[in-house]
């Protein structure tokens, strides 16, 4: 089984993606900052304007799983495992067919 690895920014992007589509605006629109924490896991700020929404491990997995679908056009249940590695910062392993 293959491992396609998907970087940092890609998840900025696929997150970008999915608040604009939820909020009806643009990508660019949309600042995110993604974040580890040994207790809470992996999670994200986004900011649209002035307001601040915290997004969690599981709304980082729905991001990703739409980027999939809509950029990679790969199956949008892959298995998603995201990862924190010491050089490439927050990435994602996608284990393919």
């Amino acid at each position: 089984m293959e491992t396609l690895i998907i970087p940092e920014q890609d998840i900025i992007n696929a997150v970008c993606i999915y608040i604009a589509e939820k909020r009806q605006i643009k990508p660019q629109e949309v600042e995110v900052e993604l974040m580890y924490d040994d207790d809470y896991g992996f999670s994200a700020e986004v900011y649209v304007g002035d307001r601040k929404q915290v997004l969690i491990t599981q709304n980082l997995i729905e991001a990703l799983r739409g980027w999939l679908d809509q950029v990679l056009h790969m199956n949008p249940y892959s298995g998603i495992e995201l990862v924190l590695d010491e050089e490439e910062g927050i990435i994602a392993h996608i284990k393919g067919k």
